[in-house]
């Protein structure tokens, strides 16, 4: 666990950057969860719960409690349960910032499923772009040439809120992580 102290003209914030911490609620009720950082750690910590009537727990409820925001987001979009637990760890732990997001938008926006064993996160044919505003990216579609070579003296008299409607019936917009994304699932 790192900390980061962010200066502040009346207090000094410090932030604590971690993987992410998660909790194991029973489905018995007679028993008490427990938190997580690792596969290891719920392995150990489940191994040896017992309910009220001393019986083994085996079912839990996975929860997200705590970490970055794109990891949070990541844990909602992949459904985590108590089998795939290992394979989220893994993706938090090697999958990029644009992996998680791509799968993000893969699998809660665009209806496809992930399987951490078998899909590749950088397989999934979607186009992605960090913008504010389906505005912006009709500008952007302008400067690049999408459509075709404009004269700098014409582009005035485009109707860029227009070609914006127009996109919005092939593009998207979501937030993810506190970031606006526009995006288009293939």
């Amino acid at each position: 666990m790192q900390k980061e102290t962010i200066p502040s003209h009346e207090f000094q914030l410090q932030i604590q950057t971690q993987e992410p911490l998660l909790y194991a609620q029973p489905y018995d009720i007679s028993a008490h969860g427990f938190y997580f950082r690792s596969l290891d750690e719920f392995t150990d910590k489940s191994s040896g719960l017992l309910n009220q009537y001393g019986y083994p727990v085996e079912e839990f409820e996975i929860q997200f409690i705590g970490g970055d925001d794109l990891d949070c987001e990541l844990f909602g979009a992949l459904q985590i349960q108590q089998s795939t637990i290992d394979d989220y760890f893994n993706a938090c732990d090697y999958f990029s910032d644009d992996q998680k997001i791509r799968v993000i938008l893969a699998t809660g926006e665009c209806g496809y499923s992930f399987d951490y064993s078998s899909d590749d996160p950088d397989g999934y044919d979607i186009d992605i772009y960090e913008l504010d505003s389906l505005h912006e990216l009709a500008e952007q579609f302008i400067e690049e040439g999408f459509f075709g070579e404009i004269p700098e003296n014409i582009r005035y008299y485009l109707d860029l809120d227009a070609m914006a409607r127009d996109l919005g019936m092939d593009y998207s917009e979501t937030t993810i992580a506190g970031k606006n994304y526009i995006f288009r699932c293939a």
